[in-house]
């Protein structure tokens, strides 16, 4: 699984984004500069928190505020009901952040210069040319290659100290996932389902008589080319092309629905067929609908087989989250976080 640790920069005036991601080798292409007259998005350097004495700022805020949302640079700026929920989740990663950094550090942890080489490169074959990067280094390093290196360093630190302390405590087995499928069979159970198709000719419950009358020729017609079907491709074309309800954009196929929730007088016309088999002309109200049965399914459990690989993948993230969530706590327990 990827998990999302950026060295993210600001070209020149504008924002550029870039990121180291974790478990990559690479920095992904970094994105086209916002408009600077937005003014949610604009920096200034401002201090918004203190970890441990080391400040943060505005600038490092509105680079996690454009990683949760980054379409704010097509957009012109975050939307007005999101900003201070965007705001307020940036703020609270670059806090994380900073914590996992110190932590790496008070482990003593390292990096290999070859690895921070590595990164470093790749991170500069993003730009365009020598000159954007000489730029970028001039106005957002201070001109200086060490602090460059060093912002290299941290993300990768902090990297290492995600994939130690979550990444391998969270992987789950298939063994695993096979025995909470055993212990847990709620969520993998199903009643009887049953799927089906129609096609429905639907005049108004106003329509004049001779309009009704209509309805069920046409609804007739039908039937004579419906019952020549032999699947469900070729009843899904007649539905497609003739029918009026909502189910004809699907090849009017209503997709296996639990038996119990079906009205009565669907299931009185669906109980006696067999898969394949198509009903005569049914009318509802004052519509006239044909219906097609697709397939049963009794009740029962899932095979692990068919849920296993997702079930998997799912406690795998859960346990992630958790692990995320308390090695925060922790971190946060013997720290002095200051929000200015």
């Amino acid at each position: 699984m990827n998990y999302r640790i950026a060295i993210v920069v600001l070209l020149g005036t504008g924002l550029a984004m870039a990121q180291v991601a974790s478990h990559a080798s690479a920095l992904p292409p970094a994105a086209p500069a916002p408009s600077s007259s937005v003014s949610s998005m604009q920096v200034t350097g401002k201090p918004v928190a203190r970890v441990n004495g080391v400040v943060l700022t505005d600038r490092d805020l509105l680079r996690e505020m454009m990683i949760i949302f980054p379409y704010a640079q097509t957009h012109n700026g975050f939307p007005k009901g999101m900003e201070q929920t965007i705001r307020e989740g940036a703020l609270k990663m670059i806090e994380f952040e900073e914590l996992l950094y110190q932590e790496a550090e008070r482990r003593k942890m390292t990096v290999p210069a070859a690895r921070i080489n590595k990164a470093a490169a790749a991170f500069r074959n993003q730009f365009q040319d020598d000159q954007q990067f000489e730029q970028y280094i001039k106005t957002e390093m201070n001109g200086s290659m060490e602090q460059f290196r060093k912002l290299v360093r941290r993300s990768l630190l902090i990297d290492a100290l995600m994939k130690s302390e979550l990444d391998a405590p969270s992987r789950v087995t298939v063994a695993e996932a096979r025995q909470f499928y055993i212990k847990n069979p709620a969520p993998f159970t199903h009643p009887e389902q049953i799927q089906f198709q129609t096609i429905s000719i639907m005049p108004a419950e106003t329509a004049p008589a001779e309009v009704k009358e209509q309805a069920r020729k046409q609804a007739d017609e039908l039937w004579q080319q419906a019952k020549a079907t032999h699947n469900y491709q070729e009843f899904g074309l007649l539905a497609e092309k003739y029918s009026q309800d909502d189910f004809r954009v699907d090849m009017g196929n209503h997709k296996l629905t639990a038996r119990s929730e079906l009205p009565p007088e669907v299931l009185k016309i669906l109980d006696p067929m067999k898969p394949g088999q198509v009903s005569k002309v049914c009318q509802f109200g004052p519509y006239y609908t044909i219906l097609r049965l697709e397939a049963r399914q009794p009740a029962g459990k899932t095979p692990f087989g068919q849920v296993g690989a997702k079930l998997q993948a799912d406690l795998q993230k859960d346990r992630y989250e958790t692990r995320r969530r308390n090695l925060e706590k922790r971190l946060r327990t013997t720290a002095k976080v200051e929000e200015l």
